[in-house]
């Protein structure tokens, strides 16, 4: 399966946030968290959007 989260992208976020220049390395296994996370916040997300009956996903669901 393909993750929702790119590790490049995490990357360059994490330096980008990172203003003293601390973390020089990101983990395989944040990637797989923040995948994990994703999902979580869509299911809920979808959820919500169901029980409003609607068909289209806002982010006012996340």
């Amino acid at each position: 399966m393909t993750g929702i989260v790119v590790k490049s992208q995490i990357r360059k976020k994490v330096k980008e946030l990172d203003k003293e220049k601390v973390i020089g390395n990101v983990a395989e296994e944040v990637e797989e968290a923040l995948d994990k996370k994703v999902e979580e916040i869509l299911a809920k997300a979808i959820e919500r959007a169901k029980a409003n009956q609607r068909k289209t996903l806002q982010a006012r669901d996340l």
